[in-house]
């Protein structure tokens, strides 16, 4: 915790001489009656100087809300369910920033400002009400290894399932919000593999980030060993793609933005769990679908991330049938056997709104609104089974400096040794690479 968080106020306590007084007996009587009063009792009670009870302690406050729920870690019927998690809220606490609840929620940077619009993340105010979009619809894709939907910023790892679990057993994945490349450094989309884990890696940096960092001024050393000052954090995944990785950081406030040069940035305690549950050989595949439709039990939802501003694609033309190509075969069959339509009008809707909150498009009552209105109430605490501790580290002035194009030394991306030789000679369909030890 910051020592500004953890000060206590303690005042230094000061003494006077005492003067010693013979004490009349006026001023004995008027000593024992004061004495009595502030003790509680009359000058007739019995013992003339008992002492009062002491009062009863307050009972404790009560939590403001319910137990939050967990963010990280679903199972799923992958034919009945594409949207997992609910939506939550919270209250902001003394000193809380919007960055503060968001690792405390396993969200990122933009998640979170994204559907709180209008409120300063460095000062949100104390006592005022967070949404904390903590539902997530599947990206359409294949439910295996590692999945990376850029546009909404989080990874999805589905491991694989033992050999002695039933065929009906539910499936599992996991979630985390990332950070991926900037404009200009965007992370690549297709399908590669994890050739190598590296714990405490050395980062290398490529020539074409020291030239950029040279010409603002920055001078980069060549090579950043481990340590505190290693933007690759305690542990990196080398890809099939040169000099890409999937890493932890040094700076834990970028996760959720677009701020790094193509590499894929972790919290450090995700990066920790997938380091020792992610197998070699395991297949990463990386989509681009800033509008989710996906079903539920009950409902047909989509989640609106908003256009990155460098896609390519005719949006303003051709959103409805770049938006079908997302929505997956189960929903198709879904809609048919219920005999429910897309609302078009509201998929525009949410389109240009972008909270990403997912809200239904076949129900006609429904609004962001009104799932905002019915949303879990919690306890602005960290969630049961999380993985970060809840120590804060984050304040503004670095954050602002991360946006600065003036990063410090060591900011992202290139080749943590030794394996890129390796990871330059990989295929990038994912298929045909040996495993590599760890």
């Amino acid at each position: 915790m910051n020592d500004a968080r953890a000060r206590c106020h303690n005042r230094p306590m000061t003494s006077s001489p005492v003067r010693a007084r013979i004490p009349s007996l006026a001023a004995f009587a008027a000593v024992s009656v004061a004495a009595s009063l502030l003790s509680g009792c009359t000058l007739f009670g019995d013992p003339f100087f008992k002492r009062g009870e002491p009062e009863a302690a307050p009972p404790p406050a009560k939590p403001v809300g319910l137990p939050p729920v967990a963010t990280h870690r679903f199972e799923f019927d992958p034919v009945r369910d594409e949207v997992l998690g609910v939506i939550q809220k919270t209250v902001v606490g003394p000193e809380d920033t919007l960055p503060d609840i968001a690792r405390r929620f396993n969200l990122g940077y933009e998640e979170i400002v994204r559907a709180n619009p209008g409120v300063d993340p460095w000062l949100p105010g104390e006592g005022r009400e967070i949404v904390l979009p903590t539902q997530f619809v599947l990206p359409n894709a294949p439910r295996e290894g590692l999945v990376i939907n850029v546009p909404a910023m989080r990874l999805f790892y589905y491991p694989k399932r033992e050999k002695d679990q039933p065929k009906d057993a539910p499936t599992v994945v996991y979630t985390y919000p990332i950070g991926i490349g900037k404009v200009g450094w965007a992370t690549p989309e297709g399908v590669t593999k994890v050739l190598k884990r590296t714990k405490d890696p050395t980062w290398r940096v490529p020539a074409s980030i020291r030239k950029e960092h040279l010409e603002m001024g920055d001078e980069l050393p060549p090579v950043v060993g481990p340590g505190p000052d290693n933007p690759l954090g305690a542990h990196s995944f080398t890809l099939g793609w040169p000099s890409y990785l999937v890493h932890g950081t040094n700076k834990p406030y970028g996760v959720g933005m677009r701020s790094s040069h193509g590499c894929i940035r972790l919290y450090p305690e995700d990066i920790a769990h997938l380091f020792d549950a992610v197998p070699i050989g395991t297949q990463l595949r990386v989509v681009n679908q800033p509008f989710l439709i996906g079903h539920s039990a009950d409902d047909v939802v989509m989640q609106s991330y908003g256009v990155m501003e460098d896609d390519k694609r005719a949006w303003d033309k051709a959103r409805q049938k770049l938006i079908e190509k997302s929505i997956t075969q189960n929903t198709r069959k879904v809609l048919k056997e219920r005999e429910q339509e897309i609302d078009w009008v509201r998929v525009d809707a949410l389109a240009h709104e972008s909270r990403g909150v997912p809200v239904s498009v076949v129900s006609p009552e429904a609004s962001t609104d009104t799932v905002l209105l019915t949303a879990r109430k919690v306890e602005n605490i960290v969630p049961e089974g999380a993985n970060w501790d809840g120590v804060i580290e984050v304040d503004e002035a670095k954050f602002q400096e991360l946006l600065s194009d003036r990063e410090p030394a060591g900011t992202e991306a290139g080749d943590a040794e030794p394996a890129a030789t390796e990871a330059q000679s990989a295929p990038n369909n994912g298929t045909g690479s040996k495993q590599l030890e760890r």
